[in-house]
């Protein structure tokens, strides 16, 4: 069973810049636990059939105008009808002074009442994407996450492997520290994953032979990013002489995390490999990739040769 995730109102009044109306208790006790939000349409007519009363509801300049050709007594009662329905929050856009009914019924039934300057469309975007990032499906990983030529790059493997000695590394060659040791995956898309380090562990690296670092300290700003999309998985592993590695990158290896399937790399660790150089160009021979371009299937073409059909490596378990 999926675990749910909620956020407090007073995060997402910090985040959006919202300024509060009407505060029935503390927003730091008021969570929201779901992703999608309510424009109140229908439910102004009297239509609440498929009414969620865990979204929060949005007012803008249509639902003002619908309620501004009613009487006073007749709007208070459409507002009130919505209110008794428990949301567990409005905001209300454009700058927009809320009518005396509208505080009325959410004192009555102790409704925050927030507010914003943006119109309606440009804050349901900011807040939708805030949502879809807080309360995501996650997941803790033993991993390192860096960002290499703007590619999010997952390092995996056994203890002692080299991942946070190759993430130092990728540091020193002026990519991006994202988290070392503990990252943490959410999936805000049915496509997408995004990693980032939990708080505690922020900016952190451990070295053995040296201990704990701070990467943000020793080499500066733009060493470290909050977060980062997850685009390849790559694997290292201690080097196997009987194990046949793959050398033309006909084969499309994917790992699935979240739901969501990953191109993964297996890379073989052993003394004389420069394993950051090698994640580097993983890192833009995948942009290449993506962007529709094989270097094989070109290769293959150039000595006149059939290029055979890219194997399907199935779903790779990878050992976290």
């Amino acid at each position: 069973m999926e675990t749910k995730f909620s956020v407090s109102l007073k995060k997402i009044i910090d985040e959006l810049d919202l300024t509060v109306a009407y505060m029935p208790s503390s927003p730091e006790d008021i969570s929201v636990s779901s992703k999608d939000i309510t424009r109140p349409g229908l439910e102004l007519t009297g239509f609440l059939d498929f009414f969620d009363n865990s979204r929060i509801m949005l007012f803008g300049n249509t639902e003002n105008s619908y309620l501004n050709k009613f009487s006073s007594e007749q709007r208070y009662h459409v507002i009130e009808r919505l209110f008794a329905l428990m949301p567990p929050a409005i905001i209300v856009t454009r700058g927009i002074v809320p009518y005396d009914e509208l505080m009325s019924a959410a004192d009555k039934y102790k409704i925050p009442v927030l507010r914003s300057a943006d119109s309606t469309s440009t804050l349901s975007a900011s807040l939708v994407s805030f949502l879809n990032s807080e309360l995501a499906p996650r997941v803790t990983r033993h991993g390192v996450l860096v960002e290499v030529y703007g590619e999010g790059i997952l390092i995996v493997g056994d203890s002692g492997v080299g991942k946070s000695e190759t993430a130092i590394e990728l540091i020193k060659r002026g990519h991006r520290l994202i988290a070392d040791d503990a990252v943490e995956i959410r999936r805000v898309s049915n496509k997408q994953l995004i990693g980032c380090a939990p708080a505690n562990i922020r900016h952190f690296i451990e070295l053995r032979g040296i201990g704990i670092i701070n990467a943000r300290r020793i080499f500066g700003m733009g060493s470290v990013k909050l977060n980062e999309k997850i685009d390849m998985v790559i694997n290292l592993e201690v080097w196997d002489n009987k194990k046949v590695y793959d050398r033309m990158g006909m084969s499309n290896e994917m790992t699935e995390i979240l739901g969501i399937q990953v191109p993964i790399l297996t890379i073989p660790v052993k003394p004389g490999r420069n394993i950051a150089v090698i994640i580097e160009v993983a890192s833009m021979n995948n942009r290449q990739r993506k962007m529709g371009y094989n270097a094989a299937r070109e290769l293959f073409q150039l000595l006149g040769l059939e290029y055979p059909e890219e194997e399907e490596g199935g779903v790779q378990p990878i050992a976290f």
